[in-house]
């Protein structure tokens, strides 16, 4: 959990919950004009200036969304804020504070706080976000982290899940199912170690999806490439859950149906060798593997020019009428495989 494990450990109990909130939180900066009032009152308080305010949560549990058996607390900290400024640039809006939430058994000392909060600094010091509040508090049972970001922007460059049309592409950010991946070598490792404590795990070439998998990034940047590009989606959503879950969501949301084209599902090198290693599809991973915090979202068949070329965005697909289901084409065959969401699902899954 900690790296030395020489050093003397302070239990929360030395601090009170008063205390500890105060020495987590003390050094952050406040970087955001719309911030008034930050950590140390009964409420923070959030200047708008005639924006909309676009907010989302998320939580994540111990033995649920982690394992701490080989995610380092550093990293889940920053993982935690990821995640939720991921819900707020999907929504085309710019995150501006955050909330930070704990949960903690006296199992956890001072120093292993720290290192989450040090995750925490690190993602809000790259994301210009403050924290302007949370609350901490014992528990029974393993570590909960749960943190709300907030954003702001104007109403009419606010993109939801519900404006995608009959004939609009589907675009999609970066690449899929590195992360997921990332999860399988990381199991596996795991799984050896504890079979064996001498045996030394095998994390060699496994960079990348290693990264996507415990150091996220939030696509924030997408917002301005857009801008540049005079684009304006009509309908987003991030892929947390699996990319073929969220196309069931846009789908319903929107009330059109989808085709997806599997040639055009954007893979990393590392990802599709890994699959194959593990005797994986590689575009199941990317379809259902979740966790890869890209973005997908729906544009006007007008902008195909604007857009076919760039780097960032894969067009993967377009939108049908309602009523023509979801399908995945598949390569070479052009066969119609009805899409289905079998990514994560916290109250499904048992792994």
């Amino acid at each position: 959990m900690l790296e030395d494990k020489s050093q003397e450990l302070t239990p929360i109990s030395k601090l009170g919950e008063f205390g500890l909130i105060k020495h987590l939180t003390e050094s952050f900066p406040i970087v955001q004009t719309s911030t008034k009032l930050s950590i140390g009152d009964d409420a923070a308080v959030i200047d708008s200036e005639n924006q909309r305010v676009v907010i989302s949560t998320d939580m994540l549990a111990e033995g649920v969304h982690f394992n701490l058996g080989y995610v380092p607390l550093k990293h889940l900290g920053y993982k935690s804020v990821v995640v939720n400024l991921s819900d707020i640039a999907a929504m085309n809006a710019t995150p501006t504070q955050i909330l930070v939430s704990l949960a903690v058994s006296n199992r956890f000392p001072v120093e292993a706080l720290e290192e989450i909060y040090a995750g925490i600094a690190l993602a809000c010091s790259k994301y210009k976000v403050d924290l302007i509040g949370g609350d901490t508090t014992s528990s029974n049972a393993g570590l909960v982290l749960s943190v709300t970001a907030i954003g702001l922007e104007n109403e009419e460059k606010i993109i939801k899940r519900n404006g995608a049309k009959p004939n609009d592409l589907l675009v999609v950010t970066g690449d899929l199912g590195g992360a997921y991946l990332g999860l399988q070598i990381l199991e596996r490792e795991h799984s050896v170690y504890l079979a064996n404590p001498n045996m030394q795990p095998e994390m060699e070439g496994y960079d990348y999806i290693l990264e996507r998998q415990l150091k996220p990034e939030a696509r924030t940047d997408i917002k301005k490439k857009l801008e540049e590009l005079d684009i304006l989606p009509t309908s987003m959503i991030d892929i947390s859950d699996g990319l073929a879950s969220e196309i069931l969501h846009l789908s319903d949301q929107s009330k059109v149906g989808f085709n997806v084209y599997e040639e055009k599902l954007p893979m990393d090198e590392t990802t599709i060798h890994t699959a194959d290693e593990l005797n994986l599809n590689p575009a199941m991973a990317a379809l259902n593997g979740g966790e890869d915090y890209e973005l997908l979202f729906t544009i006007s068949s007008e902008d195909f020019d604007k857009i076919k070329n760039h780097p960032d965005f894969t067009i993967i697909g377009h939108a049908t009428e309602e009523g023509q289901n979801n399908f995945l084409i598949a390569r070479g065959s052009n066969q119609l495989i009805p899409l289905t969401a079998q990514g994560w699902d916290a109250f499904l899954n048992k792994d």
